[in-house]
Protein backbone atom coordinates (compact mmCIF):
# COMPACT_ATOMS: atom_id res chain seq x y z
CA UNK A 1 0.00 0.00 0.00
CA UNK A 2 1.20 3.46 -0.66
CA UNK A 3 2.85 5.28 1.86
CA UNK A 4 -0.34 8.39 1.34
CA UNK A 5 -2.77 6.06 1.22
CA UNK A 6 -1.83 4.24 4.65
CA UNK A 7 -1.28 7.92 6.57
CA UNK A 8 -4.86 8.51 4.99
CA UNK A 9 -6.09 5.41 6.39
CA UNK A 10 -4.69 5.64 9.74
CA UNK A 11 -5.83 9.25 9.87
CA UNK A 12 -9.52 8.53 9.20
CA UNK A 13 -9.44 5.37 11.86
CA UNK A 14 -8.07 7.36 14.69
CA UNK A 15 -10.53 10.15 13.55
CA UNK A 16 -13.18 8.12 14.22
CA UNK A 17 -11.88 6.13 17.17
CA UNK A 18 -10.81 9.59 18.52
CA UNK A 19 -14.74 10.66 18.01
CA UNK A 20 -16.13 7.47 19.50
CA UNK A 21 -13.85 7.87 22.42
CA UNK A 22 -15.28 11.55 23.31
CA UNK A 23 -18.61 10.94 21.78
CA UNK A 24 -19.16 9.07 25.07
CA UNK A 25 -19.31 12.41 26.71
CA UNK A 26 -22.92 11.96 25.11
CA UNK A 27 -24.91 9.17 26.96
CA UNK A 28 -26.68 8.04 24.34
CA UNK A 29 -24.32 7.79 21.62
CA UNK A 30 -23.19 4.59 20.57
CA UNK A 31 -19.32 5.66 21.22
CA UNK A 32 -18.33 1.85 21.77
CA UNK A 33 -19.80 0.52 18.51
CA UNK A 34 -18.10 3.90 17.33
CA UNK A 35 -14.75 2.45 17.73
CA UNK A 36 -15.51 -1.25 17.22
CA UNK A 37 -17.02 -0.50 13.68
CA UNK A 38 -13.48 1.78 12.92
CA UNK A 39 -11.47 -1.35 13.73
CA UNK A 40 -13.74 -3.77 11.99
CA UNK A 41 -13.21 -1.34 8.75
CA UNK A 42 -9.39 -1.14 9.38
CA UNK A 43 -9.31 -4.69 9.68
CA UNK A 44 -11.21 -5.03 6.22
CA UNK A 45 -8.20 -2.64 4.62
CA UNK A 46 -5.17 -4.53 6.00
CA UNK A 47 -6.41 -7.88 5.91
CA UNK A 48 -6.93 -10.41 8.77
CA UNK A 49 -4.22 -12.79 9.39
CA UNK A 50 -3.95 -14.21 12.78
CA UNK A 51 -2.91 -10.75 14.58
CA UNK A 52 -5.86 -8.86 13.11
CA UNK A 53 -8.35 -11.90 14.30
CA UNK A 54 -6.82 -11.56 18.16
CA UNK A 55 -6.50 -8.08 17.67
CA UNK A 56 -10.29 -7.51 16.44
CA UNK A 57 -11.59 -10.87 19.09
CA UNK A 58 -10.19 -8.69 22.11
CA UNK A 59 -11.84 -5.07 20.82
CA UNK A 60 -15.00 -6.70 20.10
CA UNK A 61 -14.88 -8.42 23.77
CA UNK A 62 -13.98 -5.36 25.39
CA UNK A 63 -17.05 -3.85 23.37
CA UNK A 64 -19.42 -6.27 24.55
CA UNK A 65 -18.71 -5.64 28.23
CA UNK A 66 -18.61 -1.65 27.63
CA UNK A 67 -22.79 -1.93 25.72
CA UNK A 68 -23.30 -4.10 28.18
CA UNK A 69 -22.10 -2.73 31.67
CA UNK A 70 -23.62 0.86 30.41
CA UNK A 71 -26.58 -0.34 30.51
CA UNK A 72 -26.49 -2.54 33.81
CA UNK A 73 -24.86 -0.02 35.64
CA UNK A 74 -27.42 3.12 34.76
CA UNK A 75 -30.66 1.15 35.39
CA UNK A 76 -29.35 -0.92 38.15
CA UNK A 77 -28.40 2.11 40.24
CA UNK A 78 -31.83 3.70 40.13
CA UNK A 79 -33.35 0.02 40.70
CA UNK A 80 -31.11 -0.14 44.03
CA UNK A 81 -33.20 2.92 45.24
CA UNK A 82 -36.23 1.54 44.38
CA UNK A 83 -36.93 2.73 41.10
CA UNK A 84 -39.57 0.70 39.17
CA UNK A 85 -38.60 -1.45 35.52
CA UNK A 86 -41.44 0.84 33.93
CA UNK A 87 -40.12 3.93 35.29
CA UNK A 88 -36.26 2.81 33.97
CA UNK A 89 -37.81 1.92 30.56
CA UNK A 90 -39.41 5.47 30.18
CA UNK A 91 -36.39 7.38 31.04
CA UNK A 92 -34.61 4.87 29.18
CA UNK A 93 -37.05 6.04 26.01
CA UNK A 94 -37.35 9.60 27.07
CA UNK A 95 -33.39 9.56 26.26
CA UNK A 96 -33.23 8.29 23.29
CA UNK A 97 -36.34 10.50 22.14
CA UNK A 98 -35.37 13.53 23.55
CA UNK A 99 -31.76 12.88 21.97
CA UNK A 100 -33.17 13.00 18.13
CA UNK A 101 -35.80 15.76 18.92
CA UNK A 102 -33.20 18.13 20.83
CA UNK A 103 -29.77 16.97 20.03
CA UNK A 104 -27.68 16.34 22.34
CA UNK A 105 -28.69 17.65 25.79
CA UNK A 106 -32.39 16.51 25.16
CA UNK A 107 -31.88 13.14 26.50
CA UNK A 108 -29.46 13.79 28.88
CA UNK A 109 -32.40 16.39 30.29
CA UNK A 110 -35.50 13.98 29.34
CA UNK A 111 -34.02 10.81 31.33
CA UNK A 112 -33.74 11.66 34.58
CA UNK A 113 -36.48 14.14 34.84
CA UNK A 114 -38.71 11.16 33.11
CA UNK A 115 -37.55 8.87 35.78
CA UNK A 116 -38.94 11.34 38.62
CA UNK A 117 -42.22 12.35 37.01
CA UNK A 118 -42.84 8.47 36.91
CA UNK A 119 -41.32 7.85 40.38
CA UNK A 120 -43.21 10.75 42.15
CA UNK A 121 -46.56 9.43 40.42
CA UNK A 122 -45.69 6.21 42.12
CA UNK A 123 -45.31 7.30 45.41
CA UNK A 124 -46.16 10.28 45.83
CA UNK A 125 -43.29 11.32 47.61
CA UNK A 126 -40.89 14.56 46.20
CA UNK A 127 -37.92 12.77 48.26
CA UNK A 128 -38.14 9.20 47.05
CA UNK A 129 -38.13 10.41 43.66
CA UNK A 130 -35.56 12.98 43.67
CA UNK A 131 -33.53 10.04 45.12
CA UNK A 132 -34.16 7.65 42.79
CA UNK A 133 -33.12 10.25 40.32
CA UNK A 134 -30.03 10.76 41.70
CA UNK A 135 -29.08 7.25 41.36
CA UNK A 136 -29.32 7.02 38.04
CA UNK A 137 -27.45 10.30 37.41
CA UNK A 138 -24.35 8.46 39.38
CA UNK A 139 -25.32 4.91 37.79
CA UNK A 140 -24.61 7.22 34.41
CA UNK A 141 -21.25 8.75 35.94
CA UNK A 142 -20.36 4.81 36.34
CA UNK A 143 -21.08 3.91 32.96
CA UNK A 144 -19.40 6.80 31.53
CA UNK A 145 -16.27 6.19 33.91
CA UNK A 146 -16.48 2.34 32.11
CA UNK A 147 -17.52 3.33 28.84
CA UNK A 148 -14.63 6.00 28.66
CA UNK A 149 -12.04 3.60 30.25
CA UNK A 150 -12.56 0.49 27.85
CA UNK A 151 -13.29 2.82 24.93
CA UNK A 152 -9.68 4.64 25.79
CA UNK A 153 -8.50 0.54 26.10
CA UNK A 154 -9.83 -0.31 23.09
CA UNK A 155 -7.55 2.90 21.53
CA UNK A 156 -4.65 2.02 22.70
CA UNK A 157 -5.10 -2.02 21.41
CA UNK A 158 -6.09 -0.61 17.68
CA UNK A 159 -2.61 1.70 18.07
CA UNK A 160 -1.02 -1.22 19.09
CA UNK A 161 -1.97 -3.39 15.69
CA UNK A 162 -1.09 -0.67 13.97
CA UNK A 163 2.50 -0.31 15.34
CA UNK A 164 2.72 -3.92 14.93
CA UNK A 165 1.53 -3.77 10.64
Amino acid sequence: MPLWLDTTITILIGLTMFVGLFGLVIPIFPGNLVMWVAALIYGFIVGFDLKAGIFLTLITLITIAAMLGDNVLMGAKARDKGASWPSIFLALAAGVVFTFIFPPLGGIIAAPLALFGMEYLRHQDHNKALEVMRALLVGWGWAFLLRFSLGAIVLTLWGIWRLLG
